[in-house]
């Protein structure tokens, strides 16, 4: 199964900003909306943002107006930047795409990229 490979992690201080890249193998990465989800140990995974195939984007709200994702299939990669972060952001992020009928998962998990917001 595809597997999605997220990059662009690392230790930023609180304030700081870092952009998030995640590449998807395939040749119809164009037709599926697109999510990046972040899990903290001994929580669940949670969604953070949100792109669908036309560029309409929804956002949790504890990062409205500090996260933008974006994505270029020219590249079969969708992008998260995050600006203004907070010790709370400090998350595994993972991207994927789900099927909204059957909410299947269209790509197995990847590792992950870890972001760390500490001072």
């Amino acid at each position: 199964q595809v597997q999605p490979v997220e990059s662009g992690g690392g230790l930023v201080q609180p304030g700081g900003s870092l952009t998030l890249s995640c590449a998807v193998p395939g040749r119809i990465f164009s037709i599926y909306g697109m999510a990046w989800y972040r899990q903290v140990p001994g929580k669940q995974r949670e969604l953070v943002a949100r792109i669908s195939s036309i560029n309409i984007t929804n956002y949790a709200d504890s990062v409205k107006g500090r996260f933008t994702i974006s994505r270029d299939n020219t590249k079969n990669t969708v992008y998260l930047q995050m600006n203004s972060l907070k010790p709370e952001d400090t998350a595994v992020y993972y991207c994927n795409s789900q099927n909204p009928t059957s909410t299947a998962w269209r790509y197995s998990w990847g590792q992950g990229t870890q972001v760390t917001v500490s001072s």
